[in-house]
């Protein structure tokens, strides 16, 4: 029986492992291909941040520069905006709806975003429980098989404690999903705003920003996975 439970994980692993590198292909087939569309405006990555940060009274971020393809983010701690080397000096519509999205960020951050305060806040909780998760699972599981303890109830609660804290990453996955939608929203609203991009290049950008999320749904759905295989 216990082997059973097996495959009927593996085959839900296997469709969510398979889902994750379609979103992931999509992601990079959707920056390529819009990568070779100028935006109309002529900005870059670089300079769309930058006009986006002054539009909205923001002067405490700096826009930094990093190597690779697509690892572009926000460090609110450090307050920079980290564009990779395939956003930066871009000027394509690709490149400049990933910069955006990740001003969306720094705006949901200064507009006080409910969910992107929630998901700061469980990054510490997520790092913590993640690392104690597994020993206190395959601890209470010993306690119970080699009946190391006096207390029947002892194995069981101590791995439960472990699928709890395991569930923090679950949890992190949830609210993050919105906290990027919302991002891309927000990324969207503001290109048109400042004119960085016009209403006939909208199409380009939501190929991008959407394929993007479509990553994000994969991971939350990875997550839910694994969490039941991990409980």
């Amino acid at each position: 029986m216990f082997y059973v439970y097996h495959i009927w994980f593996l085959i839900p692993i296997i469709i969510c492992g398979i889902i994750s590198a379609v979103a992931s292909a999509s992601v990079r087939s959707a920056f390529r291909k819009n990568d070779s569309v100028q935006c109309r405006s002529g900005l870059t990555g670089l300079d769309a941040a930058q006009r986006l940060l002054r539009m909205n009274g923001v002067n405490d971020v700096m826009i930094g520069r990093v190597g690779g393809f697509l690892s572009d983010h926000y460090n609110p701690k450090a307050g920079v905006v980290n564009l990779s080397e395939s956003t930066y000096s871009n000027n394509s519509v690709a490149a400049v709806a990933v910069a955006a999205h990740e001003i969306g960020h720094v705006m949901q951050r200064k507009k006080g975003y409910i969910f992107y305060g929630v998901r700061a806040a469980l990054v510490p909780v997520v790092n913590f429980g993640t690392r104690l998760a597994t020993p206190l699972v395959l601890i209470g599981i010993l306690l119970d098989v080699l009946s190391l303890s006096n207390n029947p109830d002892l194995g069981f609660t101590c791995a439960m404690i472990g699928v709890i804290l395991y569930g923090g990453s679950l949890l992190f996955a949830f609210v993050t999903l919105p906290v990027e939608l919302n991002a891309s929203k927000r990324a969207m609203e503001m290109l048109l705003e400042s004119g960085v991009i016009g209403r006939d290049e909208t199409r380009a950008v939501k190929q991008v920003l959407s394929a993007a999320a479509f990553t994000y749904l994969a991971s939350l759905l990875t997550s839910i996975v694994y969490f039941l295989r991990f409980l």
